[in-house]
């Protein structure tokens, strides 16, 4: 994005800590910019970004930091869990019967669960698993999320190998 763009956009939204009506940070041009420059490079240094999008490096450190303090990003090293002593992944569908929102919280407790959502379609939830082999694969499935109370059922989905990962879908 070229820093013209950015500029003038940028004078339309000065205000980039304003909160919109359902409660999400609104972020201006140049917060949407300074997203998309970590996002194709999480190690970009703060100078760079700032030429980039038309600020300082004390004015990006500062957006950064309110970015990362709001939820709206994280910056993080993303590894293949299978290069790192991981041996299995997988995606389980769960199928619950009463309230949702308080097995997607349990799973969210889990230290080997690193992804939940909420769905419709054929699973209520959908959780990513990342495991040190099948033993203990089967342990988090069957002694701990199947013991859930309000857990129906679940539907194991075994990752063979990992042919895509990428965070690169911009901002709008």
């Amino acid at each position: 994005m070229h820093s013209e763009v950015v500029a003038s956009r940028s004078a339309e939204h000065r205000d980039s800590s304003r909160e919109s009506r359902n409660g999400t940070p609104h972020l201006d041009a140049v917060s949407l910019a300074i997203i998309e420059q970590l996002q194709e490079d999480g190690r970009r240094p703060y100078a760079a970004i700032g030429k980039a999008v038309g600020l300082s490096e004390a004015a990006v450190r500062q957006r950064v930091q309110k970015l990362l303090d709001q939820g709206v990003m994280q910056i993080v090293a993303v590894t293949d869990p299978l290069t790192v002593g991981f041996r299995r992944q997988a995606m389980v569908g769960v199928n619950v019967e009463g309230d949702v929102e308080k097995i997607a919280e349990a799973l969210t407790d889990m230290s080997e669960v690193e992804y939940v959502v909420m769905t419709a379609g054929s699973f209520d939830i959908l959780a990513e698993i990342v495991c040190e082999d099948d033993d203990h694969l089967l342990d988090v499935i069957n002694k701990r999320i199947r013991a859930l109370p309000g857990v129906r059922s679940t539907e194991s989905f075994v990752y063979l190998k990992l042919k895509k990962q990428t965070y690169m879908w911009g901002t709008r």
